[in-house]
């Protein structure tokens, strides 16, 4: 039986990875280590196209391990029993192997935005196989809609830093290249990008581990990228290439950012001071019981003033 399970970061902006148990074309996801989503595919679409096609997936169900498994629609037909049994085998597996999250990452084919010296500025997309980098991507570098809502920072002035952020990445972007990474943390260019060389090896050293440097940028913009990374804390923990003292002041930054932290903590390869991470916990646990208390209807009121107002009287 042939099950590959890996993990692969989800770019452009970086917000978390996906964990995936996968067998033929039925796969388990997750991407709190929690919850997972169960689909299936028909391959046999795809026989007598020509060049890569896309095929939709179905919903086999959703599991986890508390809730059980909640079954997606059951269709009639016979390639969807073949699929069925590819969805049952990964199911299976899920049941008893869904506690090995996080699983390594296999999305080595990454794309980079280049800089003046046609050096990796900023990371954009990543991809499972030499095939996928043929598709056709944005390279445009982007904060993310939930950096504009969410993120400050005193270097962005009166303007939005997510905004400022990305114009400011983007033009100091020189071209582009897919590369392949290594083992070792350094990488080889692919054929086809834009300022780059094929075949041009680059070292370790030049990839920044959170997607950006920090400190290679002048004032104001090295200050906003600082903030930036440090607003990205709780994502940037799931990685598995920081180092012990990155990681430590990463959690420290995580913890001000409580649900994200609690949401994301299951896939995290490594937790330095676990004091952080209790704190956060406890603080979600603590605001849970207040919201309940705070929803639950007052029996003593009216059932006029709890219609009006649900939250036991409390108008807002």
């Amino acid at each position: 039986m042939s099950i590959f399970c890996y993990a692969q970061r989800l770019l452009n902006p970086f917000r978390g990875v996906i964990n995936v148990i996968r067998h033929q074309s039925a796969e388990a996801v997750t991407m709190d280590g929690v919850h997972w989503d169960i689909y299936v595919a028909n391959e046999s679409l795809r026989v007598g196209l020509k060049g890569k096609s896309q095929i939709s997936d179905i919903r086999y169900g959703s599991w986890s391990e508390k809730a059980g498994l909640k079954r997606g629609p059951i269709y009639p037909s016979d390639d969807f029993k073949r699929m069925e049994v590819q969805g049952q085998i990964v199911y299976e597996y899920l049941r008893e192997h869904h506690r090995d999250v996080p699983f390594s990452f296999a999305d080595s084919y990454e794309l980079w935005l280049l800089d003046e010296q046609q050096q990796p500025l900023a990371l954009i997309h990543s991809a499972l196989s030499l095939d996928e980098t043929r598709a056709e991507v944005s390279t445009q570098w982007r904060a993310g809609f939930a950096a504009e809502e969410g993120f400050r920072s005193e270097a962005a002035g009166a303007g939005n830093g997510a905004v400022r952020l990305g114009n400011y990445i983007n033009s100091r972007a020189r071209g582009w290249q897919w590369i392949e990474r290594n083992m070792a943390g350094g990488g080889t260019g692919l054929p086809g990008g834009k300022g780059g060389e094929a075949g041009r090896v680059y070292e370790a050293s030049l990839f920044p581990v959170r997607f950006l440097f920090r400190d290679r940028h002048e004032a104001p913009h090295g200050q906003l990228v600082a903030d930036y990374l440090k607003w990205q804390a709780p994502w940037l923990l799931l990685l598995d290439t920081l180092s012990d003292e990155a990681r430590r002041e990463l959690e420290i930054h995580a913890r001000m950012r409580a649900a994200d932290m609690v949401r994301q903590h299951r896939l995290y390869p490594d937790v330095v001071d676990p004091a952080q991470l209790k704190a956060a916990l406890v603080e979600m646990v603590l605001r849970e019981k207040q919201t309940a208390t705070k929803d639950k209807p007052n029996p003593d009121m009216s059932p006029f003033y709890i219609e009006i107002s649900p939250a036991g009287g409390e108008y807002t």
